[in-house]
């Protein structure tokens, strides 16, 4: 028979080594050996197999005052010649603990030889899945908000069984196969995997006799009514979550979210830049030049709004406060004029001659854009 290593050896430490010394150790070292990062490597295994022997004795104070007395031979008649006994891995639980720390997502927390991060787990009733639904709004109630009972059909709990699936009178019973765990462990290497058991897929429940109205399910389709407040100021594409109102969870399962997408419907005169609203104004030759006052459609109704004298194509004018409520906060955005002018057109033989007139009498004051540009070509070809 091989000689055992001395498990300070293995562990790369010293006797005076603390229990979190230890630890690190281990970890470090299991990593580096555990066989599913060296599949069919069998020194590897063996290797893995050493570490968690000397991991075991160590970590245990009562077991490592023991091997610090008599070495090995404390084995004999604690677990047979070979070393202490480790009951499966399961005696002390501290290769249990660590085991689940290191490799606890690998396999699902379940901890080797169905140890105690894995045993007794049952899995709840199944979550309901998120929903979607998309709602057209008005632009004046994006502005100021509204609210809407939107209809939807989704999975609800089944009033029959309440949501049991199981026919009334009768009940669910525990699965024979997990036992109500809602997993089973299957053995791979020297340590066990736990997957979800194939019976009750992972309900850890059985329904001997389902429910006539949901088939067992727990839940019926229904046409729901839901009222769902619109904040002011909301945008197309953002979207409002409602918590609870999405499909109902299957045997007791929590339910999903509705999620409610806006889109705003395209307005007469308005349009959109963040918080402030946009609309585009006609205005005359002669109330460009001359200057006006105007009504402008604004979200609280008409509006006066001067036009100043020699008001260019294009030009902005705003009007503090006449936008949309800002989400979230407080005031409101403005509202930007943005004022075309409208070139004349089918000009009768009176007008023509009135605008060929006052273009002859003309001059760079009455339009200086004009002179600036045509000097600059005049400049620019020399």
């Amino acid at each position: 028979m091989a000689t055992k290593r001395d498990y300070y050896e293995v562990l790369g430490l010293g006797r005076d080594a603390s229990t979190e010394d230890i630890k690190k150790a281990y970890r470090r070292l299991a990593v580096q050996h555990h066989p599913d990062k060296n599949p069919g490597n069998k020194a590897a295994e063996e290797k893995f197999k050493e570490l968690s022997e000397a991991y075991e004795v160590l970590a245990d104070p009562k077991k490592r005052q023991m091997y610090d007395q008599f070495g090995h031979a404390a084995a004999q008649g604690a677990g047979g010649p070979g070393g202490f006994d480790f009951g499966g891995f399961g005696g002390s639980g501290s290769v249990n603990d660590i085991f689940g720390d290191i490799f606890g997502d690998l396999f699902g927390a379940a901890g080797m030889g169905g140890g105690q991060r894995g045993r007794g787990r049952r899995r709840t009733g199944r979550p309901g899945a998120d929903l979607r639904t998309n709602v057209d709004i008005t632009f004046e109630e994006a502005a100021f908000g509204t609210e809407k009972v939107i209809s939807v059909m989704k999975p609800v709990r089944c009033d029959t069984c309440e949501g049991s699936g199981a026919k009334p009178g009768t009940q669910a019973e525990t699965c024979s196969q997990c036992g109500g765990r809602g997993e089973v462990a299957y053995q791979q290497g020297f340590f066990a995997i736990s997957r979800p058991c194939p019976r009750c897929n992972g309900s850890g429940q059985i329904i001997p006799t389902p429910c006539d109205a949901c088939n067992g399910t727990g839940q019926i389709k229904k046409r729901a009514q839901i009222a769902i407040k619109i904040p002011a100021g909301i945008d197309s594409g953002q979207r409002l979550k409602l918590s609870g109102e999405g499909e109902a969870g299957e045997r007791g399962g929590m339910p999903g979210d509705l999620y409610v997408v806006i889109n705003i419907l395209a307005h007469d005169f308005f349009t959109r830049d963040e918080f402030d609203v946009v609309c585009e104004v006609p205005l005359t030759f002669a109330q460009a030049a001359l200057g006006d006052e105007i009504e402008v459609p604004t979200l609280d109704g008409k509006v006066k709004l001067k036009i100043p004298a020699g008001t260019q194509s294009h030009s902005i004018l705003r009007m503090k406060g006449k936008g949309l409520n800002r989400l979230g906060s407080y005031g409101r955005g403005d509202q930007l004029v943005k004022v075309v002018i409208e070139i004349p057109q089918k000009l009768n033989s009176e007008q023509k001659q009135l605008l060929k007139k006052f273009n002859e009498i003309g001059s760079d004051a009455t339009h200086p854009m004009h002179h600036r540009f045509f000097e600059r070509v005049r400049t620019f070809f020399e």
